[in-house]
């Protein structure tokens, strides 16, 4: 709900173009600066806040009921949340949902995340839009008391994400195994058993989900940090390689990235398959390039048309950067497109198992049209294995 008259704000988002949104504050106490950006999700508000590619972004969430159905351990993407702050438009209410296990504002505070309410969301969704994702600071004081110059400053002062490299940050610190699959009722998480096929991860920022997703559909998996080389890769003997979604601007990624996906690609036939960031590496690998967008997609509704048979899926989007399509070499296809503006969201060579999409389709949130991927990538390591038969 807005600010009543004569109440005084607690909280303070400031924008580096000098403007000003009081609301109150809730979650952590202090200030932080990121870039600014909305999502359009209807649901997930835990998930968002916790998947790894909003490292260096305060979420503005365009739905006003955020925090209604609480926090539970299971929706986590992550340890911890990784996105620096949330922006809504009413305070979060006592939540009612059966799989409740605390309130957002606590959940938030215990993490260190700070968050605004009582904000003009579609105002502030406008001017992103039309003058792209500004620099911000959000600032959380119980008394009130800001410095609104020092706030403008600060906001001024953060660099940016072009030319900045957050995988590192957000990347596993060692390799482990994954096993666990996606959520099914009543048991909840169960456990691959019967994998069919050996699949390396690297990390770039890997939700839960989408490694829960790979084991659903098969698959053995063991997820690498993000500067693992094509020897560690190989070393493992995969039957296939994923290239997982993450934070930061894909040019400074691809610096220690894209040689090694390149080597695996030189070396070996083995099928890959990317997701976002991942996309945007392996396009990179293949001789691509990639663009920051003006305000990026961020939302679970994004319809995207799939180029080589006509279907669209509605998707579930995070990303500032996108491929440019136009740079695209031969023996490489653009696959899909988004439906709202044209843009890249697929790839794939034409004379090997190795294709890529910007969308992800492990939603979480958002809805499940895309599962299918996870299916060709492991029929295409089923391919691959009888051909060596």
């Amino acid at each position: 709900m807005p600010l009543s008259q004569g109440s005084k704000p607690t909280a303070c988002l400031a924008l580096a173009d000098g403007t000003l949104f009081y609301g109150r504050g809730f979650g952590a106490t202090g200030v932080t600066e990121a870039e600014l950006c909305f999502n359009t999700a209807m649901t997930g508000y835990q998930e968002i806040m916790t998947d790894p590619s909003y490292a260096g972004q305060i979420v503005t969430f365009t739905f006003p009921h955020i925090g209604n159905v609480g926090v539970n351990p299971e929706d986590d993407e992550t340890a911890d949340p990784v996105a620096a702050g949330m922006v809504v438009k009413w305070d979060p209410t006592e939540p009612s949902n059966w799989r409740s296990a605390g309130e957002l504002g606590d959940w938030l505070a215990a993490r260190g995340r700070i968050a605004i309410g009582g904000i003009d969301t579609r105002r502030l969704t406008r001017a992103i839009r039309a003058r792209g994702a500004p620099h911000a600071a959000l600032a959380h004081d119980p008394d009130g008391n800001f410095d609104v110059e020092a706030l403008v400053a600060r906001a001024r002062s953060f660099a940016g994400l072009v030319g900045l490299d957050l995988a590192k940050d957000v990347t596993c610190a060692q390799s482990y195994r994954w096993d666990e699959m996606r959520w099914a009722w009543p048991d909840g998480f169960a456990r691959q058993e019967n994998a069919r096929h050996k699949v390396v991860a690297i990390d770039y920022g890997a939700k839960r989900n989408i490694l829960r997703c790979l084991a659903s559909a098969g698959c053995d998996v063991t997820v690498l940090p993000a500067t693992a080389t094509a020897e560690e890769v190989l070393a493992h003997e995969p039957a296939g390689v994923f290239l997982s979604n993450g934070p930061g601007d894909p040019a400074a990624t691809g610096k220690y990235a894209v040689p090694m996906i390149r080597d695996v690609l030189d070396k070996t036939d083995l099928p890959v398959f990317g997701i976002c960031l991942g996309h945007q590496m392996l396009a990179l690998a293949l001789g691509g390039t990639t663009v920051k967008m003006n305000h990026g997609h961020h939302g679970a509704n994004h319809p995207v048309k799939d180029l080589e048979t006509g279907k669209v899926e509605i998707t579930s989007m995070n990303h500032g950067f996108a491929v440019d399509s136009q740079s695209l070499p031969e023996g490489v296809k653009e696959t899909h497109v988004s439906l709202f503006d044209g843009s890249n969201c697929g790839i794939r060579m034409t004379e090997r198992p190795v294709f890529s999409v910007q969308y992800h389709p492990e939603a979480s949130p958002g809805p499940q049209d895309s599962f299918y991927l996870f299916e060709r990538f492991v029929a295409s390591m089923d391919e691959q294995l009888e051909k060596a038969s």
